[in-house]
Formats: structure tokens, C-alpha cells, sequence
């Protein structure tokens, strides 16, 4: 799930809220914010489906950005699956939500992790990566996929697979006022 989203690439900007009252007479810009999903993916042993992006150093889980047209997390869960690694996923608990915010080259945004569970060998063997995006993919522990994976994603793994409910982070950390 990359972490450097370009903001115009993804076809998201601050749009204007023009009133159509003519008693009002104020413009209002609303703030877009890209919004991303991600797939935890495990096999019966418990290992972690982990991806190779052709496009950044290190590792990823599979994921990327929602599309701007009314997408749901859920559904661009499910279709980046598809798409990076040719999986269909059915079901899913939302394990993990991550507020970033905007930087100097980082447009920031919500990041959506589910956990979409434990596929048999037969699934995992239907394993087919989409070339341009994915070079590569491994099923490993938890303990090596985490070295291999960038900060935000690594904290955001780590903290779903650790507690037994959603958690709520902001930039990659856990914020204590939020159970």
C-alpha cells in the first residue's frame, strides 16, 4: 500500500462548494483527502502475504489508493487485491485505521487496513502479481515480514495484529484517548 500518494495522479484535489442560494454568496473549499485500503492476507500457519512493489524500495501488503468515484474502503480492498496479486477476498474486519497528515511532499491521508484472514494453499497458490505495479511476492512470519516492510506500513501491521479489535492510530501510532 504506497505511502507517497500523488494527490492530482489520483484525481484528488480541494474542491469548491459553490452555493447555489443567492442569498449566500461565500465559497467554500472542501478538503479532499486520498483515502487508501490494504489487505492483511495470511495462510493456515499464519504467515503474512507480503509484495514487492516495482515503483519503491521494500516490501508492501497488497493495496493502493480508493478511486475518486464514490469507492468504499472495502471495495478498493478487494479490487487492489485482484488487481496486485490476482486474489479474491471475501470477507474482512476492519483491523486498523491510520490518519497521516499532510507534509512537504506527502499529501497525507486515511489509511483502511482489514484483515481478510487465512486462505488454504490452493488459494494461495492462485497467487498471480500484476508485473507493472509487483515484482514479486513472499508468504513469510510476522517476525521477517515486519523488518522488510516501511515505517508507516510496519506500525500499522503491527499494532492490527496485536490487539483482538480495530485500533486507531495517527501516524502510525497509537493515540491513547481512543479505544
Amino acid at each position: 500500500m504506497g505511502e507517497s500518494v500523488n494527490a492530482a495522479a489520483a484525481g484528488l484535489r480541494a474542491s469548491p462548494a459553490v452555493s447555489t442560494s443567492p442569498t449566500e454568496s461565500a465559497v467554500t473549499a472542501v478538503p479532499a483527502i486520498p483515502a487508501s485500503a490494504g489487505a492483511l492476507i495470511f495462510d493456515r500457519k499464519g504467515r503474512l502475504l507480503i509484495l514487492k512493489p516495482t515503483y519503491k524500495a521494500g516490501w508492501t501488503i497488497p493495496g493502493g489508493v480508493m478511486e475518486a468515484d464514490g469507492e468504499t474502503p472495502w471495495e478498493a480492498c478487494k479490487r487492489e487485491v485482484a488487481e496486485e496479486c490476482g486474489l479474491t477476498v471475501c470477507h474482512g474486519r476492519l483491523a486498523c485505521l491510520d490518519f497521516r497528515r499532510p507534509r512537504p511532499g506527502r499529501v497525507g491521508g486515511i489509511r483502511f487496513l482489514f484483515d481478510c484472514g487465512r486462505l488454504d494453499d490452493e488459494a494461495l497458490g492462485a497467487v498471480t502479481v500484476q508485473p507493472e505495479e509487483i515484482s514479486q511476492y513472499e508468504i513469510v512470519k510476522l517476525s521477517k515480514a515486519l523488518p522488510l516492510l516501511s515505517g508507516p506500513i510496519r506500525r500499522r501491521v503491527k499494532a492490527a495484529t496485536s490487539a483482538a479489535c480495530t485500533v486507531y492510530l495517527e501516524e502510525g501510532r497509537p493515540v491513547t484517548q481512543v479505544r
